[in-house]
């Protein structure tokens, strides 16, 4: 299956993220600041990133300003989790190709990954 990198300062969210996944058949690598998910970036081929709006040392939308910089990392798509509704989050930043409105379920997580690693991303 697909190497999902999941990149969230929220331990808890990010310890359920990567069960539900690995259930799924998936390889996941975590971080927990945007700074060590660009590293993770570098370190290991991914095929999806779950990327959490807000946290410290470098934020969502300046992981996905990184990624767009970067011709192989702007290939990769990205899902954004955060509390802020879908539109106030893209005033934020742009860049990502589906959206989770934290609190979400289990489900959604599922479906939503599944649609994005299924429809090429981009």
């Amino acid at each position: 299956m697909a190497t999902v990198l999941v990149i969230d300062d929220e331990f808890g969210i990010a310890e359920v993220i990567e069960m539900a996944l690995e259930d799924e058949g998936h390889r996941v690598i975590a971080a927990v600041n945007g700074e060590q998910g660009l590293e993770r970036l570098a370190e290991a081929a991914v095929d999806l990133v779950l990327l959490d709006y807000m946290m410290p040392i470098l934020d969502g939308p300046g992981v996905l300003r990184a990624m767009w910089a970067e011709p192989v990392l702007r290939l990769i798509p990205v899902v954004l989790m955060t509390s802020l509704d879908e539109a106030t989050a893209r005033r934020g930043c742009e860049g990502f190709v589906a959206f989770l409105r934290k609190p979400f379920r289990i489900e959604a997580l599922i479906r939503t990954v599944a649609a994005t690693l299924g429809g090429g991303g981009r």
